[in-house]
């Protein structure tokens, strides 16, 4: 593993990571691949926006647009005047075609109940769903909260909730109520849609207990919506607000109307975590992203109709919106949907599925990859999983290590891997391989999709031909978010204050001579962990909540699983005693406060921080101690011997 990224000053990043291997697709693979021609590259440079447009004529449209690409920076608006639904292009568009009798979705429950459902299923439950939605209130323009174990209905609510115009803000399952709290109020839902529980790892997760706990304090909720997933719960429901979702399906119509929406109208809102500690409402809207998220699906994936695809993410994050809903659907591709644990009830519960469903492509995170790793290849090697014909990796970097291991063991040495780099910001994949055409370097995301166009940059804008610094997107493309909920100046702020008319990703990279792109990790105080951003902030309030915490300072370390793990320097107020047990208790804190994902791998008693004469404290200080490493430059430590108990501390740990 390398150390957590620092920048130096100058904005150039010391890649400390050197890798030659090169991969290229097999002749059997690059065969059949429907991109096969270098040319894509050049034809989408040459004209960005008419390769875009070319993409999005590939959607069902009510309205043509009048104009591709309106571009005032930051904002962007693209096919102005076009008309076109989210749900009607996943949906109805193939009930016109074979497709509709094609699977849609292969659900497995981690009981190891199955469903099955083919396009025109789906698309009679959606309809259903979206006139529940209806008979509840709800109108074009409103929000939607979901908060779903990973069901078939989670994909049915965003569907609906499309179809009709509301605009949904999907929360993932293992947030606490506090989290979801949040959610609801930053975007002031009225509905929240939920289950009355799921499973995880043999433990039943009762969702509608925690729901209630989390609208104790949303005004705007007026009614919450409860698909029944499990079986002799014994489920709270409020009278007059609480409503089975079973129960009003049969009440309603067969056919609901979807609703024209404009190219530019809000598709969704998804939070993601920020620097500042309140989590960030990203901004998508309909024919941007759906055209992003269908044009890459189709071509990164090189989508075959008889493929049978995985993303093992859950909705709850973007990676599942556009990969497992919006993406795979708009394509009429069937997929495996997965409810449970990688390792419940034994560590090769993946490998079964994809030997069970015949499972042709496959996409899931480095984190899950280390997993593996560390599990054994002789769990994947009880089954056969020959019918694997792409491999995939999203949500971090991949280390060398884990690709080959992945591509050994898993794809038998005959898939390729697409490696890809996006954020929830981008809405779409945009770094990644073209399987048909890209030589592979292991832990390189390799180069732009086309009609992307990115650059490396040191601190003070000036481009990088060859060696690290920080990753910039330098034009407009359709998936983009166009803002964040409520708050236009943190928008500016966030993305486009740190050079003029570029948009910054936050993430360092480096570019190699081939052109290719190496990311090293976030440069702000984001940490990416298995995946999943999370502001220090958040975890550092969620600690001084605690009544016994005075004060707190969190940061990323290398974990050899997770990537990055969290540690958390702690100081506690007088009177209170640190040791095992207050380490139980403030970790749990934490779990309770935004859920399990943020648990501090490592909690350090202390009693000071160090930081600047400006108080600003020194993160990268702390990351130092956190992994033992020699300490860097003190001199502008106000108390430079607080770092010597910390060290002192770090090692009696």
């Amino acid at each position: 593993m390398t150390k957590p990224l620092e920048a130096p000053q100058d904005g150039t990043v010391s890649a400390l990571l050197e890798e030659n291997r090169i991969f290229k697709p097999s002749d059997s693979f690059r065969s059949k691949a429907l991109l096969q021609d270098e040319r894509i590259y050049k034809e989408a440079e040459a004209n960005r926006e008419n390769f875009w447009s070319d993409q999005a004529k590939k959607l069902d449209w009510y309205q043509p647009w009048d104009k591709i690409l309106e571009w005032k920076t930051p904002f962007a608006k693209w096919f102005l005047n076009g008309k076109l639904n989210a749900s009607y292009n996943c949906l109805d568009r193939h009930m016109k075609t074979d497709r509709k009798n094609k699977t849609a979705i292969i659900w497995e429950g981690e009981p190891g109940e199955v469903r099955k459902l083919t396009y025109e299923d789906l698309y009679h439950e959606t309809n259903k769903f979206a006139n529940v939605l209806k008979s509840l209130g709800v109108r074009k323009g409103d929000r939607i909260a979901i908060y779903m174990p990973m069901i078939p209905e989670a994909a049915m609510a965003m569907l609906a909730s499309a179809r009709i115009g509301a605009i949904h803000t999907v929360v993932f399952g293992g947030f606490s109520p506090e989290s979801l709290k949040d959610r609801i109020n930053d975007a002031g839902a009225k509905l929240l849609i939920t289950a009355d529980g799921g499973w995880r790892r043999g433990k039943i997760i009762g969702l509608k207990d925690l729901s209630d706990e989390a609208v104790k304090a949303c005004p705007t909720i007026e009614n919450i919506l409860v698909v029944k997933r499990l079986e002799d719960q014994d489920t709270q429901m409020k009278d007059g607000r609480d409503h089975w979702y079973h129960d009003l399906k049969e009440k309603v119509a067969d056919y609901c109307e979807p609703e024209q929406m404009d190219s530019e109208d809000i598709l969704f809102t998804l939070y993601t975590s920020g620097t500042t500690g309140k989590p960030k409402g990203i901004i998508h809207t309909t024919g941007g992203y759906m055209t992003g998220v269908t044009t890459t699906m189709k071509l990164v994936f090189d989508l075959q109709e008889d493929d049978v695809f995985w993303c093992t993410a859950d909705v709850g994050w973007v990676t599942g919106h556009s990969y497992i809903v919006y993406g795979p659907m708009a394509n009429g591709v069937t997929q495996i949907m997965y409810e449970g644990a990688p390792d419940w009830p034994k560590r090769d519960r993946f490998w079964s599925i994809i030997e069970k469903y015949g499972v042709t492509k496959f996409y899931t995170a480095p984190t899950a990859i280390r997993a593996f790793m560390k599990w054994g290849h002789q769990w994947p090697q009880k089954h056969d999983l020959s019918s694997l014909r792409l491999l995939g990796s999203v949500g971090e970097p991949i280390n060398p290590e884990a690709w080959i291991w992945y591509h050994k063991h898993i794809g038998s040495e005959q898939c390729p891997i697409v490696d890809t780099w996006w954020q929830t910001e981008t809405g779409c994949i945009l770094i990644t391989p073209l399987p048909g055409i890209t030589d592979l370097k292991p832990g390189s995301a390799t180069r732009p999709f086309p009609g992307i166009e990115a650059k490396v940059f040191k601190e003070d804008g000036t481009v990088i031909k060859e060696g690290g610094g920080y990753l910039g997107l330098t034009s407009p493309w359709p998936s983009m978010l166009r803002g964040i909920w409520g708050d236009e100046e943190r928008y500016k702020q966030q993305y486009w204050s740190k050079w003029p008319n570029i948009y910054f990703t936050g993430d360092g990279a480096k570019i190699d001579a081939d052109g290719y792109y190496w990311l090293l990790g976030r440069v702000d105080d984001v940490i990416n962990i298995a995946g999943h951003r999370l502001g220090t902030m958040e975890v550092e309030s969620a600690l001084v909540d605690h009544t016994s915490v005075a004060e707190s300072a969190v940061v990323g370390i290398s974990d050899e699983i997770k990537g990055t793990a969290i540690a958390a320097f702690v100081i506690l107020k007088d009177g209170h005693t640190a040791g095992d047990e207050m380490d139980k208790t403030l970790k749990q804190h934490v779990v309770k406060k935004i859920g399990a994902i943020a648990r501090p791998s490592k909690i350090i008693f202390t009693e000071d921080l160090p930081k600047t004469r400006s108080g600003k404290i020194m993160r990268r200080l702390l990351r130092d101690i956190a992994e033992g490493r020699a300490l860097g430059d003190v001199t502008t430590l106000a108390d430079a011997s607080i770092l010597e108990s910390l060290k002192e501390k770090y090692q009696e740990e």
